[in-house]
C-alpha cells in the first residue's frame, strides 16, 4: 500500500516501503504553465528534507523541486527530459521525477495527508 503525503511547496511523496516517489502535485504543475524542460539529479546524488532535488522551467518561469524527506536518489524519470509536457499532462503519474531510499521516515510526519494539503490549497486560491 502507498501512501502520499504533500509539502507547503507543492510537492508530493507516494511511499512504497522504503522509497518515496517524488513529484509537483497538479496545483503546482498548473501555477507553472506549460512545462519545457526539466533537470534530474543524478542516481546516487545525497538529498536533504527541503534541499533542491530537481529543477522545473516552463514558459512562465524555473522553479526547483524540493525533496520532501532526506534519502539517496534510485531512480529518475528520464523520459521526462524528452517529454516535459508529461508533468501537466499527469503529475501524480506519469509526471514523477525521482525515487528517493528514504533514510529518516520520521520526517513524513511533518508533511500534510491529502485531506490537509486540499485544505491548504483552498487557503491559498
Amino acid at each position: 500500500m502507498s501512501d502520499t503525503r504533500y509539502t507547503k511547496d507543492h510537492e508530493y511523496i507516494r511511499v512504497e516501503g522504503d522509497t518515496g516517489i517524488v513529484g509537483i502535485t497538479d496545483y503546482a504543475q498548473s501555477q507553472l504553465g506549460d512545462v519545457v524542460y526539466v533537470e534530474l539529479p543524478a542516481i546516487g546524488k545525497a538529498v536533504e528534507k527541503g534541499g533542491e532535488a530537481a529543477v522545473v522551467e516552463s514558459v512562465k518561469a524555473a522553479s526547483e523541486v524540493y525533496s520532501p524527506v532526506s534519502g539517496e536518489v534510485v531512480a529518475v524519470n528520464s523520459d521526462l527530459e524528452s517529454a516535459p509536457g508529461a508533468i501537466n499532462e499527469d503529475p501524480a503519474g506519469a509526471g514523477w521525477f525521482l525515487k528517493v531510499k528514504i533514510t529518516d521516515a520520521s520526517e513524513l510526519d511533518g508533511l500534510m495527508t491529502e485531506e490537509q494539503y486540499a485544505d491548504y490549497v483552498k487557503s491559498i486560491s
